[in-house]
């Protein structure tokens, strides 16, 4: 676990690469957010079709239900201790492989650049991989910007 509660400590764990815990991603999670996003595409929830017509053979993870599991896996391995984080943005997001249901994913995270922001806030570059366990490329690649408001 990466502790960053002042600017400085941002200089010693640039580089450094913290990895989640591994995560399944279940049938359950896939419908929840194809019923939020009202993204239904049978792809995603019709297992029997899937397997009879999908190159998959299976169900798959929307693309951004994978990427919005980052806060969480990105909280299981950095600790921010008085720190205010928001989420900025991405400079590039690529899906490279899809996540099948029952797949177990976790995040690799690497601090790149950290950019001044005004007093007391910078934003941190993460270099992020999303991978799929037995996987030979991860199901995401991603350059995230989180904003980080010290006190």
């Amino acid at each position: 676990m990466l502790t960053i509660a002042t600017i400085g400590d941002l200089d010693a764990v640039r580089g450094t690469r913290v990895e989640s815990a591994w995560r399944t991603v279940t049938q359950a999670m896939i419908d929840t957010f194809a019923a939020v996003t009202d993204d239904r595409q049978w792809i995603h929830v019709d297992p029997p079709r899937a397997a009879a017509e999908s190159p998959f053979h299976t169900t798959i993870a929307h693309g951004f239900l994978t990427l919005s599991l980052l806060s969480a896996m990105l909280g299981e391995c950095v600790s921010l201790p008085g720190v205010v984080a928001i989420n900025y943005g991405f400079e590039r997001v690529r899906f490279l492989a899809p996540v099948p249901s029952g797949a177990r994913v976790r995040g690799r995270f690497t601090l790149g650049d950290v950019q001044p922001h005004g007093k007391g806030a910078v934003n941190a570059v993460w270099e992020v991989e999303v991978e799929i366990e037995g996987g030979e490329k991860p199901a995401v690649a991603a350059t995230w910007i989180v904003r980080l408001m010290f006190a």
